[in-house]
């Protein structure tokens, strides 16, 4: 090969070589730049997850602050008791009152013996009528025959003494006289003598003690009128303080009467007037009795006497009602409502009786305010109805009151009305009480 071909390939060759100098130049700046491009897209990211992260967290606060302040006033809204209220209803009572009463029998006796013996005979049983004096049982009693017997012997001794003491004082006052016999033996036989007519009286006394024992073996009626219970059976024993079997169900017992009698003609009712209706319980006012037994029909009656003075526990007057029972519907111990006729109506606040709250003081009832605080107020409570009680004051109409309350409920404390809507002014109804 020539000079001259060697320096053109020479010549050729440089600039390719600088051409491939600049190209590896290049490739190695771009592999120095990518690095940097990477931890600035990294840091973007970070960034980026920093900020969501933050916001998340600030949510979280926002909401939470928010459900507190919620919750809050959920509490706020919460915490007071939850009442009802109710309204009392006003009552005007009719031209009577109606009130409970037991009827009773005009003349009750349990009769006992009086004496120890067996059981001979009986006569009667529960539900037979008997006149006075009529023979309900015979007892037999041996050894109050045999003491009484012995009581009789006893009184003829001393009546023998006595006679003989007197025969010795006659002959000893004869004597006397005739200096026969000293003073002091003369007053010897007529203290023996008085001695001797005492002892005469007590036998006597004591004779006449186990007669009147004896009469009792026979049991008689002490007036007319109804065998209501029978304790005894033919061969029992029978002791002064009663029987010791119950007839028909055959078990021992404590001692009880032998009989029951009740005169039931005339039948008594007992019933309380409340304090209010008092001046119109007075003696000779007609009433009707009505008995669940006979729906529909009444029963006159008329108020005999009062007690004259107010129970101080139940503010009642104790008065009598007299029925007559000629019929002998009417049974003693029936229950039956007295229709009183009074001459005026008294009004009265009915209540449910579970409205009331019973504290050292008295019966109370629980209102509350337009501020929604609770206020104790005493009442004067009147008749017992049973699931309401009237209330005479303390109360003013279309005064709510807080239905149930509970026992923990104070004065002054803050409530929840659930119906504030019920205050509407009480309805008023008139019926006969």
């Amino acid at each position: 090969m020539s000079v001259e071909e060697q320096g053109a390939q020479q010549a050729h060759a440089e600039p390719e070589h600088r051409s491939n100098h600049r190209v590896g130049n290049n490739d190695e700046q771009s592999g120095r730049d990518q690095p940097k491009a990477s931890r600035r897209g990294m840091s973007l990211l970070v960034l980026l997850v920093l900020i969501v992260a933050v916001g998340l967290g600030v949510l979280g606060v926002l909401k939470r602050k928010h459900s507190g302040s919620e919750l809050k006033q959920y509490t706020d809204a919460t915490a007071a008791p939850t009442v009802e209220l109710q309204q009392p209803v006003m009552q005007t009572t009719a031209q009577e009152i109606v009130l409970p009463g037991n009827m009773q029998a005009y003349t009750l006796a349990p009769i006992y013996a009086r004496t120890t013996g067996y059981v001979k005979a009986w006569y009667h049983d529960i539900g037979s009528r008997v006149s006075k004096g009529e023979l309900l049982a015979l007892i037999e009693t041996p050894e109050l025959d045999q003491q009484l017997m012995q009581a009789r012997a006893d009184l003829a001794t001393a009546q023998s003494n006595a006679a003989l003491a007197k025969t010795t004082s006659d002959r000893f006052g004869d004597l006397i006289g005739r200096n026969a016999v000293s003073q002091q033996d003369t007053d010897n036989a007529k203290s023996q003598y008085d001695a001797r007519v005492t002892q005469v009286n007590s036998a006597e006394a004591n004779v006449k003690r186990l007669e009147e024992l004896q009469s009792f073996e026979k049991i008689t009626a002490p007036f007319d009128g109804v065998i209501t219970a029978r304790n005894i059976d033919t061969g029992q024993l029978i002791s002064a303080t009663g029987s010791t079997t119950t007839a028909g169900a055959g078990t021992i017992s404590g001692s009880k009467e032998i009989f029951d009698i009740s005169a039931n003609r005339v039948l008594r009712v007992f019933v309380n007037v409340p304090q209010i209706n008092s001046p119109d319980a007075k003696s000779g006012v007609m009433a009707t009795l009505t008995l669940p037994q006979y729906p529909g029909r009444g029963f006159p009656g008329r108020l005999v006497r009062t007690s004259d003075a107010v129970d101080p526990a139940s503010r009642t007057l104790l008065a009598e009602v007299d029925v007559e029972n000629k019929t002998g519907e009417l049974l003693p111990g029936s229950y039956t409502e007295v229709h009183l006729h009074v001459s005026h109506a008294a009004p009265a606040l009915i209540v449910p009786a579970n409205a009331l709250l019973l504290e050292q003081d008295g019966m109370h009832v629980a209102t509350v305010d337009a501020t929604h605080h609770v206020h104790l107020v005493r009442v004067t409570p009147g008749r017992d109805f049973g699931t309401t009680v009237e209330v005479l004051s303390g109360l003013q109409p279309g005064q709510a009151i807080v239905g149930n309350p509970s026992d923990s409920l104070s004065d002054g404390e803050e409530v929840r009305v659930v119906n504030p809507n019920s205050s509407k002014p009480p309805s008023t109804v008139e019926s006969k009480r």
